[in-house]
């Protein structure tokens, strides 16, 4: 099981990305070596919710927001459930998209999520007649590895839209 965030390519302000990843080099610097679980931990708590932070501030152009192409965000997320992936959970926020979904055999997560955000990015782009990339090119994903993880974050993409205090259509949210 994988939990995924990707967001529009507007999302983060170039200087802002850049000084968070001269940080984390820093970080990475001064923990040379194998990190225990505690620092691994540590360092996806740091580093983690500062882009998260940013992404719930809600920078940029939102395109999501919009009923439109959150619905196709959202259609999109399920037409390969059951044949290529398990989905589990997503809420589609306005600038960003949190995941959470099991690859099947023979399906990998690269593949999954490159497949998802060519598609929406040329049906979103034709719908509000823009061109050029709509979302960023790497995303974060990291492997659930208990039960508790998964509740965890099952909770954080329930609880997102709250927590940034704005209101989400309602196909923007699935939970298994």
């Amino acid at each position: 099981m994988y939990f995924v965030t990707f967001r529009l390519a507007d999302s983060i302000a170039r200087k802002k990305l850049d000084e968070w990843k001269e940080r984390r080099q820093l970080w990475d610097e001064a923990h040379p070596g194998q990190l225990t679980g505690d620092q691994i931990r540590e360092r996806d708590e740091l580093f983690r919710q500062q882009i998260d932070h940013w992404l719930d501030q809600g920078i940029g152009s939102c395109l999501l927001s919009n009923p439109n192409t959150s619905a196709i965000t959202s259609k999109a997320i399920h037409f390969f459930d059951g044949t290529r992936y398990r989905l589990e959970a997503y809420v589609v926020m306005p600038n960003h998209v949190h995941l959470m979904l099991r690859p099947n055999s023979g399906h990998r997560l690269p593949k999954i999520l490159h497949s998802l955000k060519s598609f929406t990015s040329n049906e979103i782009n034709k719908l509000v007649k823009r061109k050029g990339s709509l979302w960023q090119d790497e995303s974060y994903d990291r492997i659930v590895r208990s039960p508790e993880e998964m509740s965890h974050f099952r909770e954080y993409i329930r609880k997102n839209p709250q927590a940034a205090k704005i209101q989400i259509p309602p196909n923007a949210l699935y939970l298994r």
